[in-house]
């Protein structure tokens, strides 16, 4: 079974993070998007798995808790600031591709779907935003002409 990065995150520029907890990454993409917050000149302040979302879980039916992976408050080039809460995915855990075919895989696909239609009503709400990140946003590689 393959190991995935996680520890606790030291932010450089403490002043920035606003979470109640000292940040953990479950991942090397979260560790990257992490010391992207931290040392973004454009990003005001962050927290790491500091917003609770009810849902209601469509398999069992019952209500439970979804946390996003962030909160970032980011100034944009225009100078207006942006408050989002941000998922860090796999691409193939954010949309069901024709090639999926394993139940199980379209079974996290959709459960994602439902905890961030949660995540989009209750950013709609508050005056946030919501984006899902995914490699391709993480590790943009631009074609070669």
């Amino acid at each position: 079974m393959p190991r995935y990065a996680q520890a606790f995150f030291t932010p450089k520029n403490p002043h920035k993070y606003v979470g109640t907890h000292k940040p953990y990454y479950r991942s090397g993409w979260e560790l990257s998007f992490m010391m992207f917050c931290d040392s973004h000149d454009k990003v005001l302040q962050w927290a790491s798995e500091a917003i609770k979302i009810p849902y209601k879980n469509p398999f069992t039916g019952k209500g439970t808790i979804y946390v996003p992976d962030f909160f970032v408050l980011y100034e944009t080039v225009g100078g207006k600031q942006v408050a989002e809460i941000v998922e860090i995915k796999p691409k193939k855990q954010s949309i069901i591709e024709s090639k999926v075919t394993n139940a199980r895989d379209r079974a996290v696909v959709a459960l994602n779907h439902v905890k961030w239609a949660a995540a989009k009503a209750f950013c709609n709400q508050k005056g946030l935003t919501f984006r899902v990140v995914t490699e391709d946003d993480l590790f943009y590689k631009s074609k070669s002409k």
